[in-house]
Formats: C-alpha cells, structure tokens, sequence
C-alpha cells in the first residue's frame, strides 16, 4: 500500500482550487522562490536587520496619547518598519515622527473586516492625508467563507478599492487574511484574491480573534506569494524565538508590541553566542517541513 505524501496532497490542493478561482484580473507573474534562509540570516545578523522588518505594533482599544508618543519614540530610536496605530491615531503619530523617516502603519475595517468596502475606502483615504504610509487591511472574512464566485469578486474590489487609493498616494497595503478563522483551501483562495488585488503583503492575524500566526501558515502563504509580494506574521510574537520561527517558516516583515524586548534579546545574544546558537536551532527545527 502507498503512503499519501502530505506535500504533494498539498500540492495537489491547491491546483485544484487555483482552477476554480474566478476573478477578472491575472494573477501577477514573478519568480516562485524566495530564500527564507538567506533572508532569515541577513535578518539576525544585527540588531538592525532585525529591527527593520518589525511593524511595532500598538492597537489595544485603551491606548494612550501617551503610549502612541512612547511606540513612536521608541520606533524611531530602534528603527523599526513602521508604528502601528490606530486610526485615530495616525495624525499624532505622524508629527511624532516627521523627519525621522519611519513610517506610520494603520489598521482598516479593523479587526473584523466587515465594514463596508466603501467605509473601508472612505477611511483609507482619511488616514493617507494624515500621513499613513503602510496600510493593513482586514479582509472580509464572511464574504470570503460564503463561497460563491460573485462574494469571491466581492472580496477582491474590496480589497482592489483600498490597493488603488494607496499605491496613488506611495503608500503600501497589508491584507489581514486572518487564517484562524479559515481552512487550508480557504486560505489558498484568499492568498491569491488579495495578490491579485494587487496586495503588496499577505498577512496572517488581527491578534484579535482566535489565534495568531503559526509557522504553518507562514509556510503556506510564503508557498502562494512566492516573491511576488511580502509576508506578514501577526499574532502572539512575544520572543526572539517566535520572530526567528517565523523568519525561517518566510515571513519578510512582522508584527508585534513586543518588538523592543524582540531586539534586546538579539543584542544580548550577540554577546552570549553559545545560548544564541541554541536558540537559533531551537527555532530551525520547529519550523514547519510543509511544501507547498
């Protein structure tokens, strides 16, 4: 008897969902590969590789003037991706950091998605004015898991809509996919909607539902961007450990209100290497060996 392969089960998966995939734009075209492994060690090289792919990320409800002041600070002093604020937010956020070259990040339609594709426009073009530069979208969920081609275009121009009045202004788009709340062909289908929607990253979580990112999903979003867009982990990344996991599993940016404790515990490494290195092997053989 022969032992099904989950890789190529996997393979097979998601070739028959690409089929069935209706949307009135092509997918974009680009090279498949990306190398997690190169892209994970430059990352960890330095305290700054590492610091620049974290969005330091502030998006509780009762957060403070003071706090949004303070993630700006400290956005600047480590020189992370981006702060991550609220949209009520971006107009402080953006004078805390005006010629500090780091970006402002905000949430739309946040965290459920279900907001109206033309709140969710409306909104988008609000926060570009007040000078948001990375826009982290949430997907309509429901719409998506209704099943049907015209709820699949729907979820398209929903994201279309946003992608358009960014990309004009110079600003990026972040599509939450929000992969706990979906199955594995699910999550394929919404990949390639948001791509095809013109996403520049796919991204896993809210961090306000269910469950956060996992290297499983890393694996499986990084498998369908290739290198046609980044890939965002969100979600319960508290330690250097989660981050390295992440990395390895393809992330190229990620999300978290730990990212100061993150570096530090890089930087501490670095003078400790024997502890790093068991850490970093620690990290590699958790990753997931899915391929997809």
């Amino acid at each position: 008897m022969i032992e099904s392969n989950p890789a190529n089960d996997d393979l097979r998966r998601r070739s028959q969902l690409l089929n069935t995939l209706s949307i009135s734009d092509p997918l974009p075209n680009g090279p498949e590969h990306f190398d997690a492994a190169a892209f994970t060690a430059h990352t960890l090289s330095s305290p700054q590789n590492l610091a620049a792919v974290l969005d330091h990320t502030l998006l509780k409800p009762d957060a403070t003037r003071t706090q949004v002041l303070q993630l700006c600070h400290e956005a600047a002093e480590h020189r992370f991706a981006c702060a991550m604020v609220n949209p009520t937010w971006v107009a402080v956020a953006a004078a805390a950091l005006n010629g500090t070259g780091i970006p402002v990040g905000v949430v739309i339609g946040f965290p459920l998605g279900a907001t109206l594709s033309a709140s969710k426009r409306d909104e988008t073009m609000r926060v570009l004015k007040l000078g948001a530069h990375d826009v982290d979208m949430v997907l309509n969920v429901g719409l998506l898991k209704s099943g049907q081609s015209a709820d699949y275009e729907a979820v398209r121009q929903d994201i279309r809509g946003v992608v358009e009045l960014a990309h004009a202004q110079g600003a990026i788009v972040k599509v939450i996919l929000e992969t706990c709340l979906l199955t594995f062909e699910e999550k394929l289908r919404a990949s390639e909607i948001a791509l095809s929607a013109g996403s520049d990253f796919l991204k896993t979580s809210t961090g306000f539902s269910t469950g956060g990112a996992t290297a499983d999903d890393i694996t499986l979003l990084r498998g369908v961007a290739g290198h046609r867009a980044g890939v965002k982990a969100s979600g319960g990344i508290r330690s250097l450990v989660d981050a390295t996991t992440m990395l390895h599993a393809g992330a190229s940016r990620i999300g978290a209100s730990a990212s100061v404790k993150i570096v530090a515990e890089l930087a501490g490494h670095a003078a400790d290497p024997l502890r790093w290195a068991f850490a970093k092997r620690t990290a590699f053989f958790a990753r997931p060996r899915i391929s997809v």
